[in-house]
């Protein structure tokens, strides 16, 4: 697992985040366009296992460390034993928030060996703050933050405004009765791989119906214009499953 690589070295609050993002991007890969190699790995036949995302946007599954203690704070231990003892997307969900959990306490004990602030550890959970959570992204749950929402309203770069049929853009929320601000309604999809809206190709799965960024799931734009009934990884091996 890769940890600090030498503690005399300080590093900013916007390194910090970035090592935050870095292995929750490993992370959500791990729980959606990886969840089956994910669901292989974690054998209950093996010993305690943990679920690790690493700074460079990928995941392991693999023992704890044996320094004690750690260099790191460690993720949730055991998480292979829980596999069949559940359905698997409780199972999945489980992990997810785990893993929510050991990305907060992994920042916040950088913030602490770097000697952060009150300011700076405010300023780091803000930025951690403005990403919807793994658990958010994993059960579909994720909105847009509100200052994201403001910035996506007021900018000249807009998503194209196609029907789901057409798989090119996550559509906005559908207006509800639940009292919710008026900046809510404008929030759009986020990726149910990446957890992120930025301007990019969309494709829907007919399936889940979650909106995905075609880099993550790759399918191209022309991939695409060939496929009547898109369905994304998650789905398509649910489907060999139960097959």
């Amino acid at each position: 697992m890769e940890g600090i690589q030498n503690p005399v070295v300080s590093r900013s609050v916007e390194e910090v985040f970035g090592d935050f993002r870095g292995r929750r991007a490993g992370l959500l890969k791990a729980l959606s366009t990886d969840v089956r190699k994910f669901y292989h790995e974690c054998d209950p036949d093996k010993e305690n296992l943990c679920l690790y995302g690493l700074p460079n946007e990928t995941w392991e599954v693999n023992l704890p460390v044996d320094e004690v203690p750690p260099e790191l704070p460690e993720p949730a231990l055991g998480i292979n034993f829980a596999r069949d003892g559940m359905p698997e997307k409780d199972w999945i969900s489980l992990v997810a928030v785990h893993s929510d959990s050991w990305l907060i306490s992994v920042a916040f004990y950088f913030g602490a060996r770097f000697g952060f602030g009150k300011n700076e550890r405010k300023r780091l959970f803000q930025m951690i703050n403005d990403l919807p959570t793994i658990f958010e992204v994993i059960t579909g749950n994720a909105k847009q933050s509100k200052d994201q929402s403001a910035n996506n309203h007021n900018s000249s770069r807009t998503k194209p405004s196609g029907v789901k049929a057409s798989k090119t853009s996550p559509p906005p929320r559908e207006d509800d009765d639940s009292g919710e601000d008026e900046e809510d309604d404008e929030q759009g999809a986020v990726c149910g791989a990446c957890g992120d809206n930025h301007d990019d190709f969309w494709i829907c799965c007919d399936a889940c119906e979650k909106w995905f960024h075609g880099k993550c799931v790759k399918i191209t734009p022309a991939k695409a214009e060939h496929i009547k009934h898109y369905k994304c990884p998650t789905c398509s091996t649910n489907k060999k499953i139960k097959a």
